[in-house]
């Protein structure tokens, strides 16, 4: 996986990835012009998600001199994982005089308190928040702010170390578990933040605070664009839907079902949003809960990347993955994306999960996937989450309740063919464990 290429009449660009993967390495060779580019791994995924040891210098370091002993002209560095990844390519990327966002604007959409500041600045769409003082013995909720509500670091790893709290009981429960935990990647947000030129509010508080924040509700929906010296533009709304009464997520599915003028509303707050960030050039999605009686709006979190869970998504329905953008981007090109001319109309990534621990006897084999992706129609991938002889409570990466088995990527032509492709999938795909 150390470099890809098709042989062209011209010179192919050198792009970088950070953490580059097979999954996403299949994106990748989906590009049109897939000759234009040759992509090299930089850094292990091992190295950069949900590592147990994160040292930021060390791997910062690690990276330049993986750069600087190429023996070529480089002309790329880009990444789709979160932090680390997304704030690394910007430093990387500013070190070897190539386009990417400044520092700074990443770090307004990494450090959730931060961004909650600039957004209260911006937009009207966003729930109550304050800070959590853990260096307290006995921490208090913020005032004027009702319950329930969320509790999490101002910086993590997908939703871990997040809860949901309705009484003090469970605030103070909560306050001790991410007192505990915060260190793990609070103290390499440290050493980013160090790197940055901060507000006075933000370098006191630095990368471990507590954020809480009330609790909305409704529809989750996630939107996706870019944006460049001309301004910040959306290509794409994907709803996500959770298991009945928790807040996992089941799937994202594209694109939306949303009324337009809802739609419409998440794209001019969107693009608000991004351009007051000043972040650019740079790919970005931002999650929202929407209320289905009021069409309000809250934004959940604003994301200096794209997300790579939709890739195949757009694949399938627009007939380009948005690592497209990503890569123009990262080259200083104008970005672009078709429309419609994929081979589905509908399309979604599946999150299979288990809501109760247990030791893994059994997993889906590569033989397993190969056979259900030929028996069930739009099967595009499934990624394997454990492996035989794991704890799920040890797992990397997880939310605060359940424990994620499996990704299964499915395109189809209608609703009801989507959820009925998948049920045939969950219904042959052989995990079992130890209680």
């Amino acid at each position: 996986m150390e470099g890809v290429a098709i042989s062209t009449e011209t010179t192919p660009k050198n792009v970088f990835v950070l953490g580059l993967d097979e999954l996403n390495l299949q994106s990748l060779h989906e590009l049109p012009h897939l000759s234009r580019y040759r992509f090299h791994l930089l850094l292990r995924v091992d190295d950069l998600v949900n590592p147990t040891d994160l040292d930021l210098p060390e791997l910062l370091e690690r990276a330049q001199r993986e750069l600087e002993s190429f023996d070529g002209r480089i002309d790329a560095i880009m990444g789709y994982w979160d932090f680390p990844v997304s704030s690394m390519v910007p430093i990387l990327a500013h070190r070897f005089g190539l386009p990417s966002p400044p520092l700074e604007s990443v770090l307004k959409c990494e450090h959730k308190y931060w961004c909650r500041l600039e957004q209260q600045q911006l937009i009207d769409e966003h729930p109550g928040f304050g800070l959590v003082d853990l260096a307290e013995h006995d921490p208090r909720p913020p005032e004027g702010l009702r319950m329930p509500m969320w509790l999490k670091p101002v910086k993590s790893f997908s939703s871990d170390l997040a809860y949901k709290v309705h009484d003090e009981r469970e605030f103070a429960e909560a306050a001790q578990a991410i007192r505990d935990g915060i260190g793990h990647i609070g103290k390499a947000f440290d050493d980013v933040l160090g790197l940055a030129d901060l507000p006075k509010e933000i370098a006191d508080i630095g990368g471990q605070a507590c954020l809480a924040e009330e609790a909305v509700g409704g529809q989750q929906v996630t939107v996706e664009g870019y944006s460049t010296s001309e301004g910040a533009h959306v290509y794409g709304v994907i709803d996500s839907h959770n298991y009945d009464g928790t807040s996992s997520f089941l799937r994202y599915q594209y694109p939306s079902k949303l009324p337009e003028q809802v739609q419409d509303k998440l794209v001019r707050v969107s693009e608000r949003l991004i351009d007051g960030l000043g972040l650019k050039p740079s790919t970005f999605n931002i999650e929202y809960f929407r209320d289905p009686e009021t069409d309000e709006l809250n934004v959940l979190e604003v994301n200096p990347r794209l997300s790579q869970s939709h890739d195949w998504l757009f694949e399938c329905v627009d007939g380009v993955p948005n690592h497209l953008c990503m890569t123009q981007l990262a080259l200083g090109e104008q970005p672009g994306l078709p429309r419609g001319e994929g081979e589905f109309r509908i399309a979604g990534k599946w999150f299979l999960r288990r809501f109760a621990d247990g030791l893994v006897r059994r997993v889906p084999s590569a033989q397993d996937i190969e056979r259900i992706s030929v028996e069930v129609p739009g099967t595009q991938a499934i990624d394997v989450v454990p492996r035989v002889g794991d704890r799920l409570s040890d797992l990397p990466g997880q939310d605060s309740y359940s424990y994620e088995l499996a990704s299964v990527f499915i395109g189809a032509d209608d609703q009801q063919q989507l959820e009925q492709r998948y049920q045939q999938v969950v219904d042959v795909l052989p995990f079992e464990f130890d209680e």
